[in-house]
């Protein structure tokens, strides 16, 4: 089934959906018209992967509202390629997208989550 369509500069989700992140116990929600554009820098593939990596990086926050590190967002996109069996680009990626990649994600903490700060001038 194809969830997505090719549009100028990327992709747009023709539905919503819904990934449930077994290693951290967590939801991703991708509203349908949600833009993408696909695997930056490499060959798109047909994969849930990328999406779920995109708004990670995009929004930094799970569904729950807790805040996403760098490192989650590039796990997960490593984990779902390992269980479409895309080995070796599951390993490659989750690499070069922590390292190169990230947004809102990196903002709040390449490991580990940064400390928020709170109130106006700090």
């Amino acid at each position: 089934m194809v969830f997505y369509r090719k549009v100028a500069g990327g992709y747009r989700l023709n539905q919503s959906l819904l990934y449930s992140s077994k290693r951290y116990n967590k939801l991703v929600a991708l509203p349908a018209d949600y833009f993408s554009d696909g695997a930056t820098g490499a060959f798109d593939i047909f994969s849930l992967a990328w999406w779920v990596h995109d708004i990670l990086c995009d929004k930094g926050v799970w569904m729950d509202g807790s805040r996403c590190t760098n490192w989650q967002a590039s796990r997960v996109l490593s984990d779902i390629l390992w269980r479409e069996k895309r080995y070796f680009r599951s390993v490659y990626w989750l690499f070069t997208t922590f390292l190169v990649g990230g947004g809102k994600a990196r903002e709040n903490g390449m490991i580990f989550l940064k400390k928020e700060q709170s109130g106006a001038g700090r």
